[in-house]
């Protein structure tokens, strides 16, 4: 059974930084696209739709982020561990969200141009972890 697991959230203070972990088990990582998204407050945590795309690392290494974080995220992985890491930096208050890692579905092929993105190319999410930035 694939399951997804993220980590790592927790309350960090404006400009700190955070890394999340995505850990896998029924699944190497190495060979999936990988995909962060978070979920503003006030969202339906089980409304997919809602989340919003960060970055995306495929499996042939290339990252991709969103523009309205772009510079912020570094997304990496470590084969050893199956997992992949979002760190976020120069945290604001609105970064606050559940944070949640996806795979990609085979529909999602590269160059992926806007589609990494896009919710509907995932088939497998974590549950999510609470990031709350704040004082």
């Amino acid at each position: 059974q694939v399951q997804l697991v993220e980590s790592g959230g927790g309350l960090v203070q404006p400009g700190g930084s955070l890394r999340l972990s995505c850990t896998a088990s029924g699944l190497s990582l190495d060979r999936k696209h990988i995909g962060w998204f978070r979920l503003a407050p006030g969202k339906e945590r089980e409304d997919v739709s809602r989340r919003e795309g960060i970055p995306c690392i495929s499996v042939t290494g290339n990252t991709y982020h969103s523009d309205a974080v772009k510079g912020r995220p570094t997304v990496s992985r470590d084969s050893a561990k199956n997992t992949v890491y979002l760190q976020m930096n120069n945290l604001k208050p609105e970064d606050t969200a559940i944070y949640f890692c996806a795979k990609a579905s085979n529909s999602l092929i590269e160059p992926f141009g806007k589609s990494w993105s896009r919710w509907h190319r995932y088939d497998q999410w974590g549950q999510g972890t609470q990031v709350t930035v704040g004082l």
